[in-house]
């Protein structure tokens, strides 16, 4: 069976590194889809800059696929509308996929169906060991190429060691590699166990490290591949946190872009701001309270700035944190250069149209 590949301007895109935002889900009070504020987020991701969207993720609520709401389909076919009638044929379009392996080979037939270039497989999957997700992976790869995702224990993500990541980096359809364990020795085990695959050369590897963005985009890792001794690092994000603050993200990609080619004066204006990125992050995704206001934290700094209309989430448990909201108010005065309120503003409307 041949083995599915991108689309070439999407493999360049991808190889050389691009922005990529989780894409949220914008509901109404009733906890129905909006689809105007839907349309308004992707165009707003466009219009900032964004090489690449992620729809059907995490960020985008995993409860999009139970029955009572049966919303993967309509939201990954209204990404790809605005998708088709906006986005340059470089722009990567990949879908989240969850579930066993039935449901994962399903849902990615689907995402190739509606011109989504790459699945991100999820390996979240009650029971299942190592060897049962190197399986599924395979599964799915032969449907559609593959994007991995090292999802942090937080929120439900296994502990993957090298060796798992050195037979995942193996299957010919993976392309990327998105890395969010939210730890650093974790992380560099999915980094090495890349590089002994053989195939680094052939996979991007992505942060979603989002506590450490700008750690990981101004890191070159040293590990050992089957030719010898490697340099690898990361050449982009597929991030939550970059769900806002989208075109300041391309500005800061492109800023550790010139510090890794040596511009000194980069890496230092990069270092003083790092900081304040895991601040940012800090009022957004809620680690304080374990990061149950993770989804709704995103929600509120879109709804403060008008793109969205509420923080309502599919499971209504989910939701806010005590003085999270004002939190995510203060990172917005503090910080403007990481924010993108003034953009955001003078398009809003015409989004909304």
């Amino acid at each position: 069976m041949a083995v599915p590949t991108l689309r070439p301007e999407a493999a360049a895109t991808l190889a050389r590194g691009a922005v990529i935002p989780a894409h949220p889900l914008a509901l109404t009070a009733e906890r129905t889809l909006d689809e105007r504020r839907q349309r308004a987020l992707t165009r707003y991701y466009l219009d900032a800059g964004a090489g690449g969207i992620a729809v059907g993720v995490h960020t985008t609520q995993f409860e999009i696929r139970d029955p009572e709401h049966a919303l993967f389909e309509p939201v990954l076919a209204l990404a790809a509308e605005e998708l088709d009638a906006r986005a340059g044929a470089d722009v990567v379009r990949i879908a989240g996929v969850t579930g066993d392996t039935a449901q994962a080979v399903a849902e990615a037939q689907l995402a190739r169906d509606l011109g989504y270039d790459a699945v991100l497989l999820s390996p979240r999957v009650e029971g299942a060991d190592d060897a049962a997700l190197l399986d599924r992976a395979r599964a799915v790869g032969e449907v559609s190429p593959l994007v991995g995702f090292y999802l942090q224990t937080a929120i439900g993500g296994p502990v993957l060691d090298r060796d798992f990541w050195r037979e995942f980096a193996a299957i010919p359809s993976v392309v990327a590699v998105k890395a969010a364990p939210f730890d650093r020795y974790r992380t560099l085990e999915l980094v090495r166990g890349v590089a002994a695959s053989g195939r680094a050369d052939e996979i991007a590897l992505y942060t979603g490290n989002d506590d450490a963005i700008v750690a990981d985009l101004l890191s070159e890792f040293h590990v050992d591949s089957p030719t010898g001794e490697r340099a690898l690092r990361f050449v982009g994000g597929l991030l939550g946190q970059w769900a806002v603050g989208t075109r300041a993200a391309v500005a800061l990609l492109d800023q550790a872009r010139l510090a890794m080619a040596g511009d000194a004066g980069a890496y230092l204006e990069l270092g003083l701001i790092a900081s304040d990125m895991v601040d940012v992050n800090q009022a957004v995704f809620d680690p304080a309270n374990d990061f149950h206001g993770v989804i709704a934290g995103v929600h509120e700094m879109l709804r403060q700035q008008g793109l969205l209309d509420g923080v309502w989430c599919l499971d209504p448990d989910e939701g806010l944190s005590p003085g999270q909201a004002e939190e995510i108010e203060r990172v917005r005065r503090e910080y403007p250069a990481l924010n993108d309120d003034a953009f955001i503003a003078e398009h809003l409307e015409a989004w909304l149209r």
